[in-house]
């Protein structure tokens, strides 16, 4: 896992969760995944790639909660 993020360049926070204790509390069955958390604590959970405006709507929605 660390090797993909090096060769990629990927910046962004990646987790190591190699007995899957995050995955099932955040219910990821697989990668790619996103969870977002916002302030008021609700968990949104996206499977998948996330293009570039994806995210950026996202993170958006979550800026003006």
């Amino acid at each position: 896992m660390q090797d993909f993020v090096n060769e990629n360049g990927l910046s962004f926070t990646n987790i190591n969760d190699s007995n899957g204790e995050v995955f099932a509390r955040f219910n990821v069955p697989y990668q790619p995944a996103w969870v977002f958390i916002a302030k008021d604590g609700i968990v949104t959970t996206r499977i998948g790639v996330l293009s570039d405006l994806e995210l950026e709507q996202e993170l958006n929605r979550l800026a003006s909660n």
